[in-house]
């Protein structure tokens, strides 16, 4: 009944109490009726059908302005509606309406923009189930303080759980019981360590989003039938690459190597390899470590901590393709003429000895500087020429529309205790850019071959930007003063590049760069190929890191289906028509959860260096303007808060429409890209907040000279 009752439903744009849809469906009958109302609060349930207070009922999808998502509340006080196939929903701390950090909600649009905002309507279910904190002494035991201050819940331990607990001890509690609005039976299920031991402070970041640090017995268990060696029996039915130059370019500190590359020249065409790690091999479906991959669905890197989707024994061992040793591998190896257009290709199971593991420093120094160092001789004219291809698939990819944002990521520096001791932006130069070319023509090869066959599949893939957001965005880069000429009525990737290419010289351009990227909507898997917008691409997927994402390991798993074990049966297609949909969204959430865990590491560490470094002036630029200050960000993407109640001599009006705080009286403007001196004046690594305050009389010119360095 469910789908006829949406059928009927969905062209009718206004609630409808339960008699009327009774009416509506041709129902006579109580049992009838009362077999309606239970398909009804079913929808509800799964999120189908909106219930008003009126006890109305309405197809959400006809509801534009209502939007079902997790919660995710911000350190400060404002939260975010997650949102996964558009942008996420900003609430403010007053909207709230008593929601909870990973509550999911029934919010509703407010306004929309460059920012869409929001309100909580309900609380549709807590999701709540563990939470991490710090144990406390309490007037008679031990008591618990969340580590997030906005969950704003109280928690009742249960005593027999704290044996063997300390006052300091980080742990994750287990909510047995909702006693009471926001009070709850606890139980300590783990202890992280001390908050002062290393390494702990991200852990219990890691557990705040579910990821576990630590694999199951199963998991333990199955990993004696994985072997240490490539046997002579794997080899069978692939291909012999062996003899092949073939090398891996990565971090000097990567252990989990999933790609390698090879390159030689052939009849005037780029015949170019990337050979990918065959975890599919090792880790087969209805297994404990299959089923652990997919619960995982991607590595964590928190600062200098991985926490891998693999255990070590696979990551760093089997599955990595280490220098001088035979591995098990899928390549695609393609034919490429001089214009960057690849010709003919290759995708088949192989097996491959890496002859060198480079590192990006090295590399760097041949293609940039001219600088070989001596066990990179033997090849330093193949890393030219793949460079020379680099250049030319990158310029094919601009071409055809690839944007290039360009943004800068921090870097963490730790001392060996784990504390942070430098901050400072992530250095890019052609070796990563060559490797982030070779891997993105791979994924397109790959997802083109098994599209153009019309087989289920799953894709990377990211929509066309709402057309509103990014008129909102022009309208904001006018108000700072700057007229674009590039026109908007035709959103195209050759677009977003002419706008990027007439900000690119404005002293606000990482920052306006970085609110277009927000404007547009977020990448996520799916099965239904609607291409890659930022990429320029018609078809896209993720083959390459198979390691470390989910996704990449089944898009082997279905290569071998569908190229090696020739399987196009009506049971398999039926299978992956309805599987690879829960894949697909598991493994976005996953790498949702994965991104936040990333950002509030950098910002708990980013506070624990500044520190040391309270009383000191800095330049920055302004990011962000909200109702309650700004945000400056540093040279180095340290980013603290100007509160509002800091800037002395005048009461500030917030101004959204310009992005803006103005004084009453003086008219005294802070806007975003304003460049600013400040002076840092707290910083709470337990909290991950930094506050800065303007230094008085400072501006552009006077500030430029003598602002403080940090690194």
């Amino acid at each position: 009944m469910k789908e006829k009752v949406i059928e009927k439903l969905k062209n009718i744009h206004e609630a409808k109490e339960l008699i009327e849809i009774n009416d509506i469906m041709g129902f006579k009958s109580a049992e009838q009726l009362k077999e309606l109302e239970e398909v009804l609060n079913e929808l509800i349930n799964e999120y189908v059908v909106f219930k008003t207070k009126k006890d109305k009922y309405i197809l959400l999808k006809n509801c534009p302005n209502l939007k079902i998502g997790e919660l995710q509340t911000n350190k400060n006080g404002y939260g975010f509606v997650l949102l996964l196939k558009e942008d996420d929903l900003y609430i403010s701390s007053a909207d709230l309406n008593g929601a909870i950090n990973k509550d999911i909600v029934l919010a509703e649009v407010t306004k929309r923009g460059i920012k869409k905002e929001g309100k909580i309507i309900r609380v549709l279910k807590r999701e709540l189930s563990n939470v991490v904190g710090e144990l406390i002494e309490g007037k008679k035991h031990l008591e618990f303080k969340p580590d997030d201050e906005k969950l704003n819940i109280r928690v009742k331990l249960d005593k027999d759980s704290l044996k063997n607990c300390v006052s300091g001890h980080k742990v994750v509690v287990k909510l047995e019981k909702e006693l009471g609005k926001n009070n709850f039976l606890g139980k300590v299920e783990k202890i992280l360590g001390h908050k002062d031991d290393p390494g702990v402070d991200i852990l219990s970041i890691a557990y705040k989003y579910n990821i576990e640090s630590e694999f199951n017995s199963e998991v333990i268990k199955e990993l004696d039938s994985i072997p240490n060696e490539v046997s002579a029996s794997d080899l069978k039915g692939r291909r012999d690459l062996t003899n092949e130059i073939i090398f891996t370019i990565d971090g000097i500190h990567t252990k989990d190597i999933d790609d390698a590359i090879s390159l030689k020249k052939e009849n005037d065409l780029y015949v170019l390899g990337v050979h990918i790690a065959d975890v599919s091999h090792y880790v087969k479906e209805n297994t404990a470590l299959g089923d652990t991959a997919y619960e995982r669905g991607t590595s964590n890197y928190l600062a200098n901590t991985v926490i891998p989707m693999l255990p070590h024994q696979l990551s760093n061992g089997i599955c990595s393709l280490n220098e001088n040793t035979i591995r098990l591998t899928m390549s695609c190896v393609m034919k490429i003429n001089n214009l960057g257009k690849i010709v003919e290709y290759e995708i088949f199971p192989s097996y491959i000895k890496s002859l060198k593991k480079m590192n990006y420093d090295r590399v760097n120094d041949i293609l940039m500087r001219d600088i070989v160092a001596k066990d990179y001789e033997p090849f330093a004219n193949v890393l030219k020429e793949m460079n020379k291809l680099a250049h030319l698939l990158r310029k094919e990819r601009i071409n055809r529309g690839y944007i290039d944002f360009d943004l800068d990521e921090p870097e963490i520096i730790q001392d060996e205790n784990g504390k942070c001791i430098g901050v400072k932006k992530e250095e890019r130069e052609d070796g990563e850019k060559l490797i982030e070319d070779f891997m993105i023509a791979a994924n397109e090869t790959v997802a083109s071959h098994i599209c153009n066959m019309d087989l289920p599949f799953i894709y990377r893939v990211h929509g066309e930007p709402n057309s509103e957001k990014i008129t909102d965005f022009v309208n904001l880069v006018k108000q700072l003063g700057y007229s674009l000429k590039t026109r908007i009525n035709n959103i195209t990737p050759k677009t977003m590049q002419k706008i990027l290419e007439e900000l690119k010289d404005k002293k606000e351009f990482e920052i306006l760069s970085s609110m277009l990227l927000r404007s547009m909507k977020k990448a996520y898997y799916s099965k239904e190929n609607i291409g890659h917008f930022g990429l320029g691409s018609k078809m896209y997927t993720h083959f390459t890191s198979p390691i470390r994402r989910f996704p990449d390991l089944t898009v082997h798993r279905l290569l071998k289906t569908y190229l090696v074990n020739k399987d196009f049966s009506m049971s398999t297609i039926s299978y992956l028509e309805n599987s690879l949909p829960l894949i697909a969204e598991h493994s976005s959430e996953k790498e949702l959860n994965a991104q936040s865990a990333e950002r509030d590491v950098d910002d708990m560490k980013m506070a624990e260096y500044m520190e040391s470094h309270i009383g000191e002036e800095f330049k920055g630029i302004i990011s962000t303007v909200t109702s309650f200050g700004f945000f400056v960000v540093l040279d180095n993407l340290i980013e603290g808060l100007v509160h509002v109640k800091s800037l002395k001599g005048d009461y500030y009006d917030y101004v959204p429409d310009l992005l803006s705080l103005i004084g009453k009286n003086s008219k005294k403007i802070y806007r975003v890209g304003d460049i600013v001196k400040v002076k840092c004046v707290a910083s709470s690594a337990s909290n991950s907040c930094i506050d800065f305050e303007i230094v008085e009389g400072n501006n552009e010119e006077n500030g430029s000279d003598k602002q403080k360095s940090i690194s």
